[in-house]
């Protein structure tokens, strides 16, 4: 049996998966380019959001052919990709002024701010660099490898919520970085309603959302990370052999289904660990584990310290 790519993942099953996506805001900044102007932008690890709040352009991605830029496009870019916004001249025979974002940058209240000319009206756009995880190695993102386009509007709001983030990073208080990634959130949260009702064919380029008897049982891990799970209970909740779900599991996240359940567990620990006074075989019985020796050692394993010494490093991490 392989997956097709018109089975689609339920709608129950896709809103556990979104529910338990965690976003962490990596940075953010702003982009201001001048008519007649190239801003050039390094590429980054991470995968990033830019969102245009207004004016219009190009954008080059990795040299590729101009993306057309209105007020309220969103596009998600995948990690080390190189850009290029462009804001054309009127006038037959203008060359536009290249400018390296790597020069031209200012740090303003924790936030970066890139600058392409000086003359009005300017377009601008918001970037945001973001990781995308269920537990502490399956990114959603990681591996996109062509850029994710929607056009929306005024009325979606997403202005609102990048702007929110922003002033919560700016504010530096208690919580901004959750605050940040929650408000990110909301964005991913539109993008993926926006493509259930336009049928956007970009929801299958996720190899996780493209099969979706792996992703029932990979939302069932995520969600109940204490459970008993094993390969055999797993493969029934996706209707599938032990063999095929080994195989189609691997191939969709590129770990075993028992090393992305250690990670998923592992996380809810470390959450644990850093927020609460829970006594550390309780920590090790939440995450599924009898045993507080085999739960010391996955746990060292993933994070690279004892519990205990988690717990008291990471108030100040």
């Amino acid at each position: 049996m392989t997956p097709s790519s018109s089975a689609r993942l339920s709608l129950t099953d896709l809103d556990e998966l979104i529910t338990l996506l965690e976003i962490r805001v990596i940075g953010l900044s702003e982009c201001l380019v001048s008519e007649g102007f190239i801003l050039e932008l390094d590429s980054n690890d991470a995968p990033g959001i830019h969102y245009i709040l207004s004016g219009v352009g190009l954008l080059h991605i990795d040299g590729a052919p101009g993306v057309k830029l209105s007020p309220h496009t969103l596009l998600i870019v995948p990690p080390r990709h190189r850009l290029r916004l462009e804001v054309p001249a009127h006038g037959a025979g203008i060359a536009p002024t290249v400018v390296s974002g790597r020069e031209h940058k200012r740090l303003v209240d924790s936030i970066s701010r890139f600058r392409a000319g000086s003359t009005e009206p300017m377009t601008v756009m918001i970037c945001g660099y973001f990781n995308a995880a269920f537990g502490t190695s399956i990114d959603l993102f990681e591996h996109l490898s062509a850029p994710i386009i929607e056009q929306f509007d005024a009325s979606d709001r997403l202005d609102t919520y990048l702007m929110t983030a922003f002033d919560e990073l700016i504010s530096q208080e208690i919580g901004a970085g959750a605050m940040s990634g929650a408000l990110l959130k909301q964005v991913i949260v539109a993008l993926v309603r926006r493509s259930l009702k336009t049928n956007a064919l970009w929801m299958e380029r996720f190899a996780l959302l493209g099969d979706s008897q792996i992703a029932r049982a990979f939302a069932d891990m995520t969600a109940r990370p204490s459970a008993p799970h094993t390969v055999e209970t797993l493969a029934q909740t996706a209707c599938l052999s032990r063999s095929a779900f080994m195989a189609r599991f691997s191939a969709a996240l590129g770990l075993s289904p028992m090393q992305v359940l250690r990670d998923i567990r592992m996380r809810q620990a470390a959450a644990q660990l850093r927020v609460g006074n829970l006594p550390l075989d309780q920590v090790a019985r939440n995450a599924g584990y009898a045993s507080r020796g085999a739960f010391v050692r996955a746990f060292r394993d993933v994070y690279g310290a004892f519990p205990a010494e988690f717990r008291v490093k990471a108030p100040t991490a």
